[in-house]
């Protein structure tokens, strides 16, 4: 049997818009790491990766998109943690 995750609401109407807006204009990998840092230290709804995995999920973006973001932030979090592995280990 299958199962169907709930759909979360986490922002609706214009600011829905504005933040696919904001991360769309985000092309450069700092710029989409900025946006992270800023959205996750101000967001109540839970990380960026949850809220892209959601848009992803009701279609509010592009596959293409998503995975471009996604990646971003899944290869900032392998840097640091290889980081800190590194350190321990020294």
């Amino acid at each position: 049997m299958t199962t169907l995750q709930a759909p979360h609401k986490f922002i609706s109407g214009l600011a829905h818009d504005a933040l696919i807006d904001q991360l769309r204009a985000c092309t450069k990998t700092n710029e989409i790491l900025e946006f992270e840092k800023w959205f996750n230290s101000k967001s109540n709804t839970g990380p960026l990766h949850e809220l892209i995995c959601e848009l992803l999920r009701n279609r509010s973006i592009s596959r293409v998109l998503a995975a471009k973001w996604l990646c971003t932030l899944l290869r900032d979090k392998e840097e640091t943690i290889k980081k800190q592995t590194f350190e321990m280990q020294s």
